[in-house]
């Protein structure tokens, strides 16, 4: 189980610094950043007078090992738009973002596993159906516009929750079933044709001939290896939230990271941009090994993989 964990850890490693190089280049070669931040009526002179401020006069090598260099003491920089340390706004916004991330994340675990598994339980039935449908909806549906009719609905035609802020958790009830209700779809049908499959197995029928209860057989024997594959999902999707949910955000008003990388982005605020793709996909790396682990710890069979 150690060497497992250390290939996992090794991987995500090399993983971590060509995301770290792919989005410094992308950031820093798809424009000119000192043109960039000056605006776009800056005169000649300002832009090259910022050119040197900011270091982008140098080599590109030069700077990226510098920036990585700073990133694994902590320092990601200072803001160009807020004049902060980027990592102080990171600390700032992160709680709101992690609060609609895990709320969205236990809807959608909640609800996709419940309807898999009932779907799975009586195969094409009215249930099955039922669900299925209910998937395929809330796949269709952009983010925004649930959104916006959950607004409407609850927030002024029947003013139940709040519509904007983040100050009590009654501002996240709507946006957390917004973000989380996108996610269902996957997790619903991986979960139905798991049981579909675990359930029609040799050794589930061989625990109903010994008599065992249909509670038993469900929870101690079938959804233990019938959910293997979900767990993966779950964490990549707990990663999408954290990392995705600058649409959400933005509809809701909520000051978190979302919201932090969509005005850093309208503001070219280079060193925060960096930060908040590096940051993400390092939750991503860490989600995703930590998904694997936990899948072998499941099933021992693939610690040999």
């Amino acid at each position: 189980m150690y060497k497992f964990i250390l290939r996992k850890l090794g991987m995500g490693l090399l993983v971590a610094i060509t995301v770290s190089l792919a989005t410094f280049l992308m950031l820093n070669l798809a424009a000119d950043p000192a043109a960039m931040v000056a605006g776009e009526d800056a005169s000649p002179e300002a832009i090259e007078e910022l050119r040197v401020q900011y270091g982008f006069d140098r080599p590109l090598a030069v700077r990226y090992v510098e920036w990585i260099g700073n990133v694994f003491v902590g320092n990601f920089g200072e803001s160009y738009y807020w004049k902060r340390p980027v990592f102080d706004l990171f600390l700032e916004r992160a709680p709101v973002t992690l609060t609609l991330a895990f709320s969205a994340l236990t809807i959608t675990t909640v609800v996709g596993l419940l309807l898999g598994v009932l779907a799975a339980l009586n195969p094409n039935g009215w249930l099955d159906r039922f669900a299925l449908s209910l998937g395929t909806a809330a796949q269709a549906v952009p983010n925004f516009w649930l959104g916006l009719m959950m607004i409407i609905l609850l927030g002024v035609m029947f003013p139940i929750f709040p519509v904007s802020g983040d100050t009590s958790w009654k501002h996240f009830v709507l946006p957390s079933f917004v973000l989380g209700m996108s996610a269902v779809p996957q997790v619903l049908r991986l979960t139905r044709a798991g049981m579909i499959d675990v359930l029609g197995s040799d050794y589930i029928r061989t625990a109903r001939a010994k008599g065992f209860g249909p509670g038993r057989i469900l929870f101690q024997h079938a959804m233990r290896n019938a959910l293997l594959p979900v767990v993966s999902v779950i964490a990549i999707q707990l990663g999408y939230k954290l990392g995705g949910s600058v649409v959400t955000e933005s509809v809701f008003a909520l000051n978190g990271l979302g919201r932090l990388a969509y005005e850093s982005i309208l503001g070219a605020d280079i060193p925060t941009v960096q930060m908040l793709v590096f940051i993400f996909a390092l939750i991503f790396i860490f989600l995703t090994v930590a998904g694997d682990v936990f899948n072998a710890w499941l099933d021992p069979r693939l610690r040999l993989e």
